[in-house]
C-alpha cells in the first residue's frame, strides 16, 4: 500500500512538472519583417529599415548614381558611437545589397575579403593546379571609385516614468581620388517609452 501511494505521489509530481514545463515554454509565431517593432527603446529592425531606406533613396537621388556610369564604391565601417551593442554590419549589408539590387551602383569585396582573394589569386598562378587558360592574373582587380564611411550616436534621457532614446545614423560618400566627400545624408530616429505605474 505505501509503495503504490509512493508511486502515485511520484507520477503526480511528475505530472505537474512536465505540465508547468509545458505551460512556462513561450508562444514563438512569425512576423511579417516590415511590421514595425516597439518592444523596447532599443535599437531595432525598424530602425535599421527606415535609416537604410532614407540612405538607399538619397544616394540614388544624387548624380553620381544616377549618370548611368555604375561607379565601384566600397564599404568602409560605420562607428557604433552609442552605448548600446549595434550590428552596423547589418546596416550597411541592407544598404549595399538594396544599392545593388537597383543596377546604379557596384561594389568591391576587396575591403571584406581582401584575404580570400589574395590567397585564390596565389592559388591559381602558383600552384600549377589550375588551367592557364582559366587562372585569372595577379593586377586585374578593378579599383573603388568611391567608399562610404559613417557613424550612429545616440542621445538617452529619463525623467520619472518616461524614456526618450534620440538616435542620428550619418553616411559619407568619398571621392577616393580627391578625398572630396561627395555626398552626405542622415537619418534621425526619435523613440519615448513609458513606464507602468504598477509593475516594472
Amino acid at each position: 500500500m505505501n509503495i503504490k501511494r509512493a508511486i502515485c505521489v511520484i507520477s503526480a509530481a511528475i505530472a505537474m512538472f512536465v505540465l508547468s514545463a509545458c505551460a512556462s515554454a513561450p508562444s514563438v509565431s512569425y512576423g511579417s519583417p516590415e511590421q514595425v517593432e516597439t518592444v523596447t527603446t532599443e535599437f531595432g529592425s525598424t530602425d535599421l529599415q527606415m535609416i537604410a531606406e532614407k540612405m538607399v533613396n538619397s544616394l540614388l537621388a544624387t548624380p553620381i548614381l544616377s549618370s548611368g556610369e555604375r561607379p565601384v564604391l566600397y564599404v568602409h565601417r560605420v562607428k557604433n558611437r552609442t552605448d548600446e551593442h549595434i550590428d552596423t554590419k547589418s546596416v550597411t549589408d541592407k544598404i549595399r545589397v538594396t544599392l545593388l539590387k537597383s543596377g546604379r551602383v557596384r561594389f568591391s569585396a576587396v575591403n571584406e575579403v581582401n584575404d580570400e582573394m589574395v590567397k585564390q589569386l596565389e592559388y591559381q598562378t602558383s600552384s600549377g593546379m589550375v588551367d592557364p587558360n582559366t587562372a585569372k592574373s595577379i593586377g586585374s582587380q578593378v579599383g573603388a571609385d568611391y567608399f562610404l564611411y559613417g557613424e550612429i550616436a545616440s542621445i538617452k534621457k529619463a525623467a520619472g516614468r518616461v524614456q526618450d532614446v534620440y538616435f542620428k545614423f550619418t553616411l559619407n560618400l568619398v571621392n577616393i581620388q580627391t578625398g572630396l566627400i561627395e555626398w552626405a545624408d542622415e537619418k534621425e530616429i526619435r523613440k519615448q517609452a513609458k513606464k507602468p505605474l504598477i509593475g516594472k
